[in-house]
């Protein structure tokens, strides 16, 4: 049996309609021994059943995992990963070629908020997000090893970065079973990269960007390319191998630069490519009107709601400063990263930098994040990476 929670009256319409999180305010009586990660099941007002969930001592005290009652076992996880694993078999690898790097299990969008399974080659990179998830990070493990039927053959823990920081202390990343070392070859769609899932950001590469590097593919020949915030160089690879006459990567992160040098290298176009380690914004004041192209897809600007009024002036003034350097008839890939950010507010954003410059903006294309990463309907949060193709005149 689980500890049970009883919500307010009024409070549990949310979660009636399948939103997976209960904040802290809607709770009317918890147990007093109650512990973060403990399993527990939710009730309404009246006492009748919701959902079962795993508590968090945050201002999100519950993310439900199931609505239905059942044990939290091996085997409720072994049907977890199963059916992310068909999810994708069915939608998502069909339609790839020549890549071996996905995600394999995207929080809220595969039933499980906090969990986030990236896969690289063999191994498969562990992120819990909250406390519950990582209490069962061994029979995750063994429940991805068997539903992938040995195309991974490890998994490697990165939990200690993503915990909130009250639980993160004694926690150590590690491999929880196997050992394929701290980094690789991967290949996206033809195009390789050394990804180091041991020390690089979040798992290791943002593979939540495969679709629109690709498509970036298709308009970079014989075009000159700035990719600002390029961390490992993805948009940049793409874009050389695709026959841009010039690619210029820029990160303020020396490592960062080294490792898009390295997979530049990899590629074999180092003539073509040029590394900077400057602060974008400075990097844009310096070079008016020398791409074609630039892609702006920055770090998320706007942390939580209450720093969103900061965030929007960061996206508006380095939208406002790409559209005013871009040449003309250029073209203009921007992102928001920031689940606080709308797609519509986003937009308005970014036509408020237009408006601010005076040039002309054309949408050619509304961006996001790959089938990989599927948001759940309840859950308008999980749809976090937006983006548009502005042509500017």
């Amino acid at each position: 049996m689980h500890a049970e929670i009883k919500l307010r009256r009024g409070k549990d319409e949310s979660p009636k309609r399948f939103h997976p999180w209960i904040f802290s305010g809607a709770i009317q009586h918890k147990p007093n021994d109650l512990l973060p990660g403990d399993v527990v099941e939710v009730l309404d007002f009246k006492g009748n059943y919701i959902g079962t969930g795993l508590y968090s001592d945050g201002s999100i005290a519950i993310r439900l995992i199931s609505f239905e009652q059942t044990n939290i076992d091996s085997e409720f996880w072994e049907t977890c990963i199963a059916n992310a694993w068909n999810y994708r078999n069915t939608y998502v690898f069909p339609y790839f070629a020549d890549t071996n790097t996905y995600r394999l299990f995207y929080g809220e969008g595969d039933g499980i908020p906090g969990l986030v399974l990236d896969v690289y080659g063999k191994t498969a990179v562990f992120q819990a997000h909250n406390l519950g998830v990582y209490k069962h990070r061994e029979a995750i493990a063994q429940a991805i090893i068997k539903v992938s039927g040995g195309s991974i053959t490890a998994v490697y823990d990165k939990s200690k970065e993503a915990l909130p920081q009250d639980h993160s202390h004694g926690v150590n990343n590690g491999y929880l079973i196997g050992d394929n070392g701290a980094e690789g070859l991967v290949t996206e769609y033809g195009n390789q990269f050394k990804v180091n899932w041991v020390e690089g950001q979040k798992t290791g590469f943002f593979i939540d960007q495969r679709e629109n590097r690709k498509i970036l593919a298709s308009y970079a020949k014989d075009k000159t390319i700035l990719n600002t915030f390029c961390y490992t160089g993805g948009f940049s690879i793409f874009a050389l191998n695709a026959g841009a006459k010039a690619v210029h990567s820029v990160d303020v992160s020396a490592k960062a630069v080294a490792l898009t040098e390295e997979n530049v290298q990899l590629s074999g176009f180092s003539n073509q490519h040029e590394a900077h380690v400057a602060d974008t914004f400075d990097f844009l004041k310096a070079n008016d009107n020398t791409y074609d192209i630039i892609v702006l897809d920055p770090p998320a600007f706007i942390k939580n709601i209450k720093k969103r009024h900061k965030g929007l002036i960061g996206y508006k003034r380095i939208n406002e400063m790409a559209i005013r350097q871009i040449k003309k008839g250029g073209l203009l890939f921007t992102f928001s990263c920031s689940q606080a950010m709308t797609k519509q507010l986003f937009q308005s954003t970014v036509m408020a930098a237009a408006i601010e410059v005076g040039r002309k903006a054309r949408v050619i294309q509304h961006l996001e994040q790959p089938t990989d990463h599927p948001s759940n309907i309840y859950h308008p949060e999980g749809e976090y990476l937006k983006g548009l193709i502005l042509e500017i005149d």
